[in-house]
């Protein structure tokens, strides 16, 4: 499953991050060429958060729906 966020703040990213972790499986965050870690804060503040960002859920199912709607205020 794959969805556009836009992250805008430092609070943002804490929240995306903390609702990332509650994920069983793998979260890829993409931009351009870069791939970083959904789940670590400090891959988020490595790439530009400046535009909309591409998540990548490793698996798809009802852990993928909850956490869609958990991060429902950052989907662009």
């Amino acid at each position: 499953m794959e969805f556009f966020v836009m992250l805008t703040s430092v609070a943002d990213v804490k929240e995306f991050v903390d609702a990332a972790c509650t994920y069983p499986y793998d979260v890829d965050v993409l931009t351009g060429r870069y791939v970083v870690n959904g789940k670590s804060i400090m891959g988020l503040f490595s790439i530009d958060l400046s535009r909309p960002v591409t998540v990548r859920l490793a698996q798809a199912g009802p852990e993928a729906d909850a956490l869609k709607a958990l991060l429902a205020p950052y989907v662009h």
